[in-house]
């Protein structure tokens, strides 16, 4: 880096890295950002704004998949899938019955932040005859009711599902008191950022038994999952596999070498951020 700092105009990234400050610092030729992901809670824009270089990610492409694992986080949490999965691999099955799961149709379903993701979270819940609502920065003209504070989302559903992007507004969200308010039937479903869990507050809250239980892709300090979890057979685990198709992957790539190409050509960025 040292040898080669000056001679770099592009840096490829992934969405939950970013490229921190001092690497930003010691790349004075640095024209451009290319994110591979949708999340940019980890590049200071205004950094760029300043130093003048773009900004790029990849929405859209990756929108389904992520909102497929939701309902998938979603089924597994609720079925005890995984639970079930290691009950029979472990020769279980003919000594005991697994415990009985809970059903996923025809439940509550608060969304946090409808967005392209939380939009599309939605419309799989409809198939469910899920009754939805959420809560975000506006009302919109959806036919979901709408909660003006996470509290009181928390308080009207079943399962509250993140898919709001993260920012320093948005950092440990939920909190203590969104736990509580969603009780200890409820369900935390966690697809957009780790960030905007306290996680502190959600391994206090499960221990307690003041949450019934959780579904987990993202994490606050990846790939460190709190210990306390492991243990937690209400709990679903799974290591940031959103956007993990090939399908997705491969047209995540696609986009981020249109913006790298876009750029070098003199042209606008396909998806600019800034």
């Amino acid at each position: 880096m040292n040898a080669n700092g000056n001679r770099i105009r592009g840096v490829v990234t992934g969405g939950h890295i970013g490229i921190p400050n001092e690497l930003a610092d010691r790349l004075p030729a640095l024209e451009i950002v290319a994110i591979n992901g949708v999340g940019f809670d980890k590049v200071d824009l205004s950094k760029a704004r300043q130093r003048g270089y773009r900004v790029s990610n990849t929405p859209d492409v990756l929108t389904t998949d992520v909102a497929d694992t939701a309902i998938g986080l979603i089924i597994a949490q609720a079925r005890h899938i995984a639970a079930a999965d290691a009950h029979v691999r472990k020769g279980g099955w003919s000594k005991s019955e697994i415990g009985l799961g809970t059903r996923v149709s025809g439940r509550r379903y608060g969304i946090f932040g409808l967005g392209r993701i939380g939009k599309a979270i939605a419309k799989r819940l409809e198939g469910f005859e899920g009754k939805i609502s959420y809560t975000g920065r506006a009302k919109q003209d959806v036919g979901y009711d709408y909660y003006p504070s996470l509290t009181e989302l928390a308080k009207n559903c079943d399962v509250l599902v993140i898919a709001a992007a993260a920012s320093a507004e948005t950092r440990h969200s939920i909190d203590a008191a969104v736990l509580a308010a969603l009780g200890p039937d409820g369900v935390l479903i966690n697809i957009a950022r780790g960030s905007l869990v306290d996680e502190g507050a959600l391994v206090k809250a499960l221990q307690l038994g003041q949450l019934g239980g959780a579904g987990l892709d993202v994490f606050e300090d990846e790939p460190n999952v709190p210990l306390e979890l492991y243990e937690m057979s209400n709990v679903v685990l799974t290591p940031h596999i959103g956007s993990g198709t090939h399908q997705t992957r491969k047209a995540m790539a696609d986009l981020v070498l249109a913006n790298l190409s876009a750029h070098f050509s003199g042209k606008e960025l396909v998806t600019p951020v800034v």
